[in-house]
């Protein structure tokens, strides 16, 4: 079925109903399809991925998903409310209104995180999220250019390379971090070991330089199955519940509302700011606050829309001596390392990305934008701070409130400071020596701690990767089990970065997709246990 001849006839009832074609979304919705009885209907806010800008790779098309006249046809254009510890400062959060979702908008920077970002799931009340059990999922998802092996995938929706013709300023961070120590004998950080060495990143794009999305990997496959209708522009306003079963979902499309039933599941895969916006609009969520926007509370969660943590990142910027070619990426290089003394079961938490690029605050005098550069980003990768997202009214077409509280915690802080100062020594080891120009960012006389706190209260800023929304796990805080179903309601799970109870030490679009292959094989298996216990009882009731 193409995308333009696909939709739902009025009052039709589906097995599924998918919110949300992105980066989890559409591994949801493949997986589901592939049971030729079910009937799988995805719905997406947004429309088909037709920028050409989406599918290049190159530093300037990825710019160009953020900052062009068009940018808000592809965004949800969210920012946080003012932030306190950064300024006062409004942070703008990209998050892809798009099939392929943030897929279709990121770097294309594959990262697992730590082995140990799972365990810790599991031992937060988790079960069957640890990284041997979550492992299948991210080598189901992947087609890894490297080769298949016991901890990477071929054959998958996701197509993975690594860096064809890596810069020479990239291998100049490679080559500086091995002079300060950063070494280990083999080099795939989404293998046996995440940290303490310098990587070329790997990147989400096929043989011929285009991105790799999940639209592209899981959904246009799967659109040539009959049982798989998409629906485009078609924003989710609220779930149909039957008591405490969800029943269906209303949505807007074309200035019009419509129905449509789930006979057996829905499942929220909108991200971790709509997510959690779609389940208090239904009446999901702290009862409180939902009375006071005048919406009957089904089920009182009060974790609804708490937990947020995002990553956040701090520029470090050189001019560069010499003229070098555009990256292959924004961020071509990385390094993940501790800067505290850490147990053997302790994921990083500093990571740096780096790429032959001059990343500038807009204030900056002129000529700090003229000629070649480089920049390093150390980014806080375990945050203390938490915020959380509220309703700013009972309408649908409202963004939500984000209040991310972003470096309320002071350790924050000061992981980004020490970063600051080993983007410094990075940048002065031999490596670099025929590139190092003039530090453009903070600038070699800013060395006073205080001095650095204060610039990265007014330069630090997110590397749009907020999850937690919607945190899987016990306790009263917790929004979905374990198997990522809705705590006190039928019928209903969520799937994406929202349910992260922690964020991993590393970029979220490919825990994002794992998180999808994971819930499309939960849901799969419950079917497959009913069908068992229906077939053994002929009285029972599906």
């Amino acid at each position: 079925m193409s995308p333009d001849l696909a939709g739902t006839s009025p009052g039709r009832a589906f097995d599924y109903i998918v919110v949300g074609a992105g980066s989890a979304g559409c591994a949801v919705a493949s997986r589901l399809s592939e049971d030729e009885s079910a009937a799988v209907l995805v719905l997406e806010a947004g429309g088909w991925d037709e920028r050409p800008e989406i599918h290049r790779t190159d530093a300037a098309a990825v710019f160009a998903l953020l900052a062009s006249e068009w940018s808000p046809d592809i965004d949800w254009g969210y920012a946080t409310e003012p932030e306190p510890a950064l300024d006062g400062r409004r942070i703008p959060v990209a998050r892809g209104k798009v099939a392929g979702g943030c897929s279709s908008v990121n770097a294309l920077m594959w990262v697992r995180g730590s082995r140990h970002d799972y365990d810790r799931w599991a031992a937060l009340g988790n079960p069957g999220w640890s990284y041997e059990d979550v492992l299948p999922y991210f080598r189901r998802a992947e087609d890894y250019s490297g080769g298949p092996s016991a901890l990477r995938g071929t054959g998958g929706p996701v197509r993975v390379r690594d860096l064809d013709d890596p810069t020479p300023l990239a291998r100049a961070f490679v080559a500086g971090a091995a002079e300060l120590g950063y070494t280990a004998p083999e080099s795939d950080y989404n293998g046996e070991r995440q940290d303490g060495y310098g990587f070329l990143y790997q990147t989400t794009r096929d043989a011929a330089n285009s991105r790799s999305s999940t639209a592209d990997g899981y959904l246009r496959p799967a659109l040539k199955r009959p049982n798989l209708t998409v629906e485009v522009g078609a924003r989710a306003t609220r779930l149909i519940l039957d008591g405490s079963r969800v029943t269906g979902v209303e949505y807007e499309r074309g200035g019009r509302l419509h129905r449509v039933r789930a006979e057996r599941e829905v499942v929220v895969s909108a991200g971790a700011f709509e997510s959690p916006k779609l389940l208090m609009l239904s009446g999901i969520g702290p009862a409180a606050h939902l009375r006071s926007h005048g919406i009957d509370c089904v089920q009182n969660l009060p974790g609804v829309g708490g937990n947020l943590q995002d990553h956040l990142f701090v520029p470090v910027c050189y001019q560069s001596l010499q003229e070098h070619p555009e990256g292959a990426l924004i961020s071509e290089a990385g390094l993940f390392t501790h800067t505290k003394d850490a147990g053997p079961a302790a994921p990083p938490d500093l990571q740096f990305t780096f790429g032959p690029i001059k990343f500038l605050a807009p204030d900056a005098p002129a000529d700090h934008h003229r000629g070649p550069g480089f920049t390093f980003a150390p980014i806080s990768l375990l945050p203390q701070s938490r915020g959380r997202l509220r309703l700013r009214s009972a309408d649908p077409t409202a963004n939500a409130v984000v209040r991310a509280n972003y470096l309320a915690s002071p350790a924050d802080t000061d992981v980004l400071v020490h970063g600051i100062l080993l983007a410094r020594e990075l940048a002065h080891t031999s490596a670099f020596g025929p590139f190092r120009g003039a530090e453009l960012g903070p600038g070699e006389r800013v060395t006073d701690p205080r001095e650095l706190r204060g610039y990265v209260a007014a330069h630090a800023t997110t590397l749009w990767h907020p999850v937690g929304t919607c945190r899987m796990g016990t306790g009263p805080d917790a929004v979905t089990d374990a198997e990522l179903r809705v705590h006190g309601v039928d019928g209903l799970r969520v799937a994406d970065a929202s349910v992260m109870p922690t964020i991993v030490a590393g970029n979220t679009n490919a825990p994002s997709v794992m998180i999808g292959e994971k819930a499309a094989a939960l849901i799969q298996q419950s079917q497959s246990h009913t069908s068992l216990r229906t077939e053994g009882n002929p009285h029972a009731h599906v």
